[in-house]
């Protein structure tokens, strides 16, 4: 717990009071890896705090191709966050890619408590500010950027996670082919 309260003192501090109640409100939940944290279709009801492991956030296209949004790893907040505000079912799984530790919370129980704790209300709007500024730099980084230096950026952010998952799930979050990943690494380890 501790973790994750440095974590969120860090994007916006928060009175003990609050700290008490978020102590009661979170849980702790493992996921194996290929266990999905929400999936497609599903209603979310959960916001978690990664302590540590991978998630990857994906899509499936009408033809059943799949694209991987985002990943997640050690100390992120992760979540269906569309679901959870929408009240929809969720449209992008969020599925372990290895072991995960999370803690893990209501997110109705979160929401219930803004109007008596604001400073809570304050870290809620600043993690949705964090995301949705991330969201608009990769769509940039997608629009404007050659491959190559779409995988630069994903080496710097994500500096663990080459090692660790299958290739195609990189390829897939660059938005280009496995084989096109595969040329752009050798060429990069050529150089």
């Amino acid at each position: 717990m501790q973790e994750f309260l440095s974590y969120i003192n860090k994007i916006s501090p928060i009175e003990n009071e609050t700290i008490e109640e978020l102590q009661k409100l979170f849980k702790p939940l493992s996921l194996k890896k290929n266990d999905f944290f929400v999936r497609e279709g599903e209603y979310a009801q959960k916001l978690g705090f990664l302590k540590k492991g991978i998630v990857r956030a994906f899509f499936l296209n009408k033809e059943g191709k799949e694209y991987t949004k985002q990943f997640f790893v050690d100390l992120s907040i992760i979540g269906a966050y569309t679901s959870l505000l929408t009240k929809q079912p969720n449209k992008i799984a969020q599925q372990a890619l290895t072991d995960c530790e999370i803690l893990v919370a209501d997110f109705s129980d979160i929401e219930k408590r803004y109007n008596k704790f604001h400073d809570l209300e304050r870290l809620g709007r600043k993690i949705a500010e964090f995301y949705f500024l991330e969201k608009e730099q990769k769509e940039i980084e997608m629009a404007l950027l050659d491959a190559d230096k779409r995988y630069l950026i994903f080496r710097e952010k994500f500096p663990t996670v080459e090692t660790i998952i299958p290739q195609y799930y990189i390829a897939s979050y660059l938005g280009i082919s496995p084989t096109q990943l595969s040329r752009i690494r050798r060429k990069m380890n050529n150089s």
